[in-house]
């Protein structure tokens, strides 16, 4: 009884709001093909306001996955070619007053838990006609406030990265190999002008909150970006920027390259019959105190397109013992597209991901992980896509030990994306 109860209602909730569903709110980047190479939120819009409304929305994807592995010890575990785990996401995006909306993401499904659980929200503010028709206008017209906890603007990388099943702005099925995502209790403020870009933010830092302080150091994460982003001509876009992301507290600086819950794309990877995890084969130095710095150049003529990431990565605490002070990664990563056909629905490209560095200062050597993706997409429409790639990584060097000396993986992984 309890549960037709809940079916009714439910039903009824989708009914009211199917209307809905195909409205655009302001400020709002499209969860479908027209959100390609969107980064910031629009500042200008050209939707009026109409009224409260709420769109529900929903990312569905899906994986196919050949992959062989080997290493040197030759303890991998055997991967056969199947299925994934699928994931989904609901999306709730409520248009709360004019230039005032609301996001809300929930993980219905996703390889690190299987279980439903909210991702993040968070509330952002372009006008504050709600305190006085044309209060401070002149500022607004340019400028965005977002508050909530969720993921927060360091880096372009996150806007091109697969959040769970959100997968269709990603050409590749991977992120990239230092992943810089991370949901924290957040407040920022982008503004943007002819062109130019500033960001301005503060996190407290944490992944898991807890108000508990007893023996943890915590401090808050300060971060921004500047950067340059403008059509020089009609066929011309050219992008560039530059972020950063300090925190100094010794339970709190773990989490820009390990925020992402949900599990890694490539399943089993780097796996034996005994260790194993949901998150490789990304890679988290996991430094005590962290400082990042990420410069993303983006070019589109016409149908070609890049989109780079240069990324320096290094740990600030400081020990007694100079054996333990922490070292430094540096990330390099190169995309090159060429979308075409009648409205770019098809693509091809490369992308390229390595990673250098040390986890301690006195490490005798680096250690080293390079991927290579090549593939292709068809947006079926443009809610629907369909992709195919060849993936290799490999982890070089001597520096690595036990499963992960000389261990590589490669082969052939199709997704199937839907988002709307």
């Amino acid at each position: 009884m309890q549960k037709s109860k809940v079916l009714i209602l439910l039903t009824l909730f989708i009914t009211t709001t199917i209307t809905a569903q195909y409205r655009d709110l302001q400020n709002w980047r499209p969860n479908d093909q027209r959100g390609i190479n969107v980064f910031e939120d629009p500042v200008l819009d050209t939707v009026a306001y109409e009224e409260f409304f709420v769109r529900v929305g929903g990312d569905f994807s899906m994986q196919f996955q050949g992959l062989d592995q080997t290493n040197t010890a030759g303890t991998l575990v055997d991967l056969g070619a199947d299925f994934n785990l699928p994931s989904a996401n609901l999306n709730l995006d409520v248009q709360l007053a004019e230039g005032m909306r609301m996001h809300l993401r929930t993980f219905l499904s996703s390889r690190h838990h299987p279980e439903a659980w909210i991702k993040g929200g968070h509330m952002q503010v372009s006008s504050l006609n709600f305190i006085q028709p044309g209060f401070l206008e002149n500022i607004m017209q340019f400028t965005t406030v977002t508050i909530g906890l969720d993921e927060f603007n360091y880096g372009d990388a996150h806007f091109r990265r697969s959040d769970n099943a959100r997968t269709i702005f990603n050409p590749f099925v991977g992120n990239y190999i230092m992943d810089s995502f991370s949901t924290e209790a957040f407040g920022e403020v982008t503004v943007q002008r002819n062109g130019l870009l500033a960001v301005i933010g503060l996190t407290n830092g944490k992944l898991n909150q807890s108000v508990i302080v007893n023996g943890r150091d915590n401090e808050p994460s300060f971060y921004g970006k500047l950067g340059f982003d403008k059509y020089l001509d009609q066929d011309l876009r050219v992008r560039l920027t530059g972020s950063w992301y300090i925190n100094n507290g010794t339970s709190t600086g773990t989490w820009l390259y390990g925020g992402d819950r949900s599990g890694a794309r490539y399943h089993d990877v780097i796996h034996t019959d005994e260790q194993g995890g949901n998150f490789l084969p990304r890679y988290n130095a996991r430094f005590t105190k962290l400082t990042a710095l990420q410069v993303n150049p983006f070019v589109k003529y016409r149908g070609l397109e890049f989109f780079g990431i240069l990324e320096h990565a290094n740990g600030n605490a400081e020990f007694t013992d100079p054996q333990d002070e922490e070292g430094a990664f540096t990330q390099l990563a190169g995309e090159l597209l060429y979308r075409f056909g009648p409205a770019e629905n098809f693509y091809i490209g490369a992308r390229y991901n390595s990673v250098i560095g040390k986890q301690r200062e006195s490490a005798d050597q680096d250690l080293e992980i390079s991927r290579l993706n090549i593939g292709g997409g068809w947006f079926l429409t443009r809610n629907i896509l369909t992709k195919i790639e060849y993936v290799t990584q490999s982890y070089e060097g001597d520096a690595w030990t036990g499963r992960f000396a000389g261990a590589e993986f490669s082969g052939l992984v199709v997704e199937a994306a839907i988002s709307f």
